[in-house]
């Protein structure tokens, strides 16, 4: 069995399509996953699946089954273990981050569905945003959000707009997490 972690988009978010996550935890294991962990209220999910599916399918499948038993439309990522840390390892703030020229929690990344377009990428890099600094890669936008993330413009909506692909923020403490969490399994 292949362990993933499941991205919902804009659960529990201000009173809005709100999913207790011990329904979650339900429908995941009606959908024949197994093991299913979730971590916090806003939609992060590990789970286990003998079903050797495409990130895509399993994505897919697990979207639909919210709509059904939800009636909500959520945005899904799924992702296996070792992309997401590929991911954390990767990140170009990690050694300010490591020498404390950065502060942690302010350390963001959006998880992109898709490939951002080359253009778009361009057009994004050559601006310039203030303290906020990012880097883009075909699977994540690398974000420090030097005066916080709840005042910033550079958000999960403004980076989809921007880049024309679906996506979902997690911060640095989350992503560690998940990661220790799916190495348990």
């Amino acid at each position: 069995m292949k362990t993933y972690i499941a991205l919902l988009r804009g659960i529990n978010v201000s009173g809005q399509k709100k999913i207790k996550m011990v329904d979650l935890k339900t429908m995941f294991e009606d959908l024949g996953f197994y093991s299913v962990v979730t971590y916090i209220q806003s939609g992060n999910v590990l789970f286990e699946s003998k079903q050797e599916d495409q990130e895509d399918v399993l994505s897919n499948l697990i979207k639909k089954g919210i709509e059904k038993h939800f009636g909500f439309d959520v945005p899904v990522l799924v992702l296996k273990r070792d992309i997401l840390e590929s991911i954390h390892t990767n990140n170009p703030f990690l050694k300010r981050l490591e020498n404390h020229e950065i502060e942690d929690e302010k350390m963001y990344f959006t998880l992109l569905s898709g490939q951002p377009y080359p253009s778009a990428v361009e057009e994004l890099q050559s601006n310039s945003y203030g303290e906020e600094e990012f880097v883009i890669t075909s699977k994540v936008v690398y974000f420090f959000a030097a005066n916080g993330y709840g005042r910033t413009k550079l958000n999960t909506n403004f980076f989809e707009k921007k880049l024309k692909c679906s996506a979902t923020t997690r911060n640095l403490k989350t992503v560690i997490k998940l990661l220790e969490l799916s190495s348990l399994s």
